[in-house]
């Protein structure tokens, strides 16, 4: 059985997309998941925050959606138990380029997991794979967009919060049209929420009102140890369990998990 793609998208940088990608995969781990991150941000940040250090990457995303290997000679183990990534390295900046010619642009990355179905990590199958994207609706981008089943937005409880968002959710819509048909927001995770601020409650509210249903019930609070992990190579669940941060993503990966259960009953 082929594994659920959720891809991490938001053009807008510092909205905790790669803390997400890197906490929700070791949350999905901690209760039972078995999951694969692909770093396809050229900066790295997830594959940094992971503990896998640059010396280690002989192949990342750019080998794989270049077609130079394939996905299983691309994943690295990490130090997290049931969580494995595909790192990413600077080579990914010049990936438009390479591949501007092809007709099979916008398709690379769902080419390239294609045989995921047959991925296992430590004897058992691989069931969720994270695509952590750069901030900007790129062809890294579209590519993520192209191959997910799903796209979780996380969004920062900052005032121009929802900016942006409709040229998102517009691009999504793109992407299905043309793409990718059964792609669509699996839901939106509001971060760095800080409930000492007004502006913060005053945000989340306002998204709520806008998106309905569709925004998580957990919200991810501003905490000090989500900042610190990654400067130790360690998701926060593994930095701080008890942190407000690492049980929140706990809470995300719950809801997610239910999420996906009530798409397949209906």
């Amino acid at each position: 059985m082929r594994p659920r793609i959720l891809t991490l998208a938001n053009q807008k940088g510092g909205v905790g997309k790669t803390t997400t990608a890197i906490n929700l995969a070791t949350a999905l781990a901690a209760i039972g998941e078995r999951v694969l991150i692909v770093d396809i941000d050229p900066q790295g940040n997830a594959s940094t925050g992971i503990g896998v250090e640059r010396s280690t990457r002989q192949y990342s995303a750019y080998d794989l959606m270049t077609g130079e290997v394939e996905l299983e000679k691309a994943i690295l183990h990490t130090n997290v138990p049931n969580v494995a990534i595909v790192p990413s390295t600077m080579d990914l900046l010049g990936l438009e380029l390479a591949i501007a010619e092809e007709g099979d642009r916008a398709f690379r990355l769902r080419n390239a997991l294609d045989n995921a179905g047959s991925l296992y990590h430590e004897g058992k199958p691989i069931t969720y794979i994270l695509v952590d994207c750069p901030p900007s609706l790129n062809l890294l981008t579209i590519n993520a967009l192209a191959a997910a089943d799903a796209v979780l937005v996380p969004m920062q409880c900052e005032f121009f919060a929802l900016e942006g968002l409709s040229q998102l959710l517009q691009t999504i819509e793109q992407i299905k049209t043309n793409l990718n048909p059964g792609l669509y927001v699996q839901g939106v995770i509001m971060t760095m929420f800080d409930k000492r601020n007004n502006l913060s409650m005053q945000v989340l509210d306002d998204v709520r009102s806008h998106l309905g249903e569709l925004v998580y019930d957990t919200v991810i609070p501003r905490n000090v140890r989500l900042s610190e992990a990654p400067s130790y190579g360690k998701p926060a669940l593994l930095y701080d369990l008890r942190c407000a941060g690492s049980q929140a993503y706990l809470r995300l990966a719950t809801e997610v998990i239910k999420r996906e259960r009530r798409l397949k009953a209906a």
